[in-house]
């Protein structure tokens, strides 16, 4: 998975096509992500002695990894992303890279 916590993304399928949201949550295992402001449910709430008031709270749920795709905010278009090895001080760094623009991820 190429996607990783507080990457930006844009939904490119269903119901939030085209939102742009910062990544909060990966989930390697099950391929899904959490992505702020995309895929907004309510859940009901019990009340509890932490919550005496209990209620109904919208948050996030996951979507599919292959739902969302890597945003460039520099050249504000998404895109797939490449992965460059290069050596420094003799250690191999991994950079990942934009393969429209040619710019790094941040």
């Amino acid at each position: 998975m190429n996607i990783k916590k507080g990457d930006k993304v844009k939904v490119i399928t269903g119901a939030y096509k085209g939102t742009i949201g910062e990544v909060k949550a990966v989930f390697p295992k099950e391929d899904r992500v959490i992505v702020e402001g995309v895929n907004m449910v309510k859940k009901h709430l019990k009340p509890t002695q932490a919550n005496p008031e209990g209620g109904i709270v919208e948050k996030e749920a996951k979507i599919h990894v292959s739902n969302v795709m890597l945003y460039d905010e520099k050249a504000k278009v998404a895109s797939r992303i490449t992965t460059k090895v290069e050596v420094v001080d003799g250690k191999k760094v991994k950079t990942r890279i934009f393969k429209k623009s040619g710019n790094e991820v941040k």
